[in-house]
């Protein structure tokens, strides 16, 4: 579709933009990616990733620079009040040579992802974002924050869960929901006695520990919380202490001991967002946290927000016009990103005391199961 789609608009640096500029420019198509903060910075600690985020890697080419600066490991341990192991859970790896779990700091895969796209042709804008996107005839007029403006093909609204692109042309889209939980991260030398992603569950809580890199793991710690209410951050770590140290493990006594700033601890209420269909209106769509943005209880958000990006340049390259390639690529993500968000959602109030524990281990497993499918 080379003759119709030579010039796109993308919105938004994170994962999932990145990716599709990664997979367009691929394809010999202009790409513009505009990123509102001028220093593309990527916030928080770590980030879970699974063997379909592998997979995605891979195709992305950023596989080989992941494996010395993240971490693969394989299955998911549940431990008991003296650490003892009382579950496993396989996580298959999908790709020769990889794993089914593992984990990264979060900036250092934007790096990796962001590399890969200065690599190529791509003109990244930085401290620009739209102000106005017009769709017209002859293709989407967009002026920008700098004063100038463009024309393009087609526009990638991929600015995260508070998109501005989605507030804009879908200003009746339902706003980001909170779940009824939290999560507070914290980074720390990695455990030399955990070999892979390691939880304890305890009332109202649950907390774990997965790596990072060969030196570092983070600490996720889900926290039931009614109501969304700011935490002061000269607060966080006291905080993230006393509910560590509810937890009878010795590996948790030891990590609430000895907690500081210095552990980068942060705290983020749990919001969730899936867009009804239509994902599109005429040349523009979104992708990502945009349209789907799920709670990371799966594992899965990163991974199907660069799926989609591979998806929709798949969609864009054999459709033989814009209109069919974007209902093409809805076709192939709504089931799968509608999955991974009610399924997250649901696993969230499970924890919250309304489902049983029997209801929990099913839907995680049938979840990993379809998410090691084909996309």
């Amino acid at each position: 579709m080379t003759d119709q789609l030579k010039r796109v608009l993308i919105v938004g640096g994170g994962f999932s933009g990145m990716a599709a500029a990664i997979e367009l420019d691929r394809l010999g198509i202009d790409v513009d990616l505009a990123e509102i903060d001028a220093g593309w910075r990527s916030y928080g600690a770590g980030i879970s990733l699974n063997g379909g985020t592998f997979r995605a890697m891979a195709r992305l080419g950023i596989l080989d620079a992941f494996r010395p600066v993240g971490a693969m490991t394989d299955g998911v341990e549940m431990r008991g009040p003296q650490d003892q192991v009382v579950a496993r859970l396989p996580t298959p790896a999908l790709l020769e040579g990889t794993t089914g779990t593992g984990g990264v700091m979060r900036p250092v895969l934007a790096k990796l992802l962001a590399d890969r796209v200065r690599a190529g042709n791509t003109n990244v804008r930085l401290g620009v974002t739209f102000t106005a996107i017009e769709d017209r005839a002859d293709g989407c007029h967009v002026s920008f924050s700098d004063g100038t403006t463009g024309r393009y093909d087609l526009v990638i609204g991929a600015d995260g869960l508070y998109s501005a692109v989605r507030n804009a042309v879908w200003p009746e889209a339902p706003k980001p929901r909170y779940i009824g939980q939290a999560v507070w991260r914290a980074v720390v030398p990695r455990p030399e006695h955990l070999s892979t992603v390691t939880m304890w569950i305890g009332p109202k809580l649950k907390v774990g520990i997965n790596h990072v890199s060969n030196t570092h793991s983070y600490v996720f710690l889900t926290e039931d919380r009614p109501v969304n209410e700011h935490v002061p951050e000269e607060t966080h770590v006291e905080a993230l202490r006393e509910l560590l140290g509810r937890f009878p493990s010795p590996t948790m006594q030891a990590l609430a001991a000895d907690l500081s700033a210095s552990h980068q601890v942060v705290f983020r209420p749990l919001e969730q967002l899936l867009l009804q269909r239509p994902w599109s209106k005429g040349r523009v769509v979104l992708i990502g946290d945009a349209v789907h943005a799920t709670t990371p209880h799966m594992a899965a958000g990163a991974m199907i927000g660069l799926e989609d990006a591979i998806v929709l340049a798949e969609e864009l390259h054999k459709a033989a016009d814009i209109a069919t390639a974007l209902a093409a690529f809805e076709n192939r993500r709504w089931d799968r990103c509608r999955m991974v968000v009610e399924n997250s959602g649901r696993l969230a109030e499970i924890e919250q005391g309304h489902g049983t524990p029997e209801e929990h281990s099913r839907i995680m497993a049938q979840t990993l199961g379809a998410l090691a499918q084909p996309i």
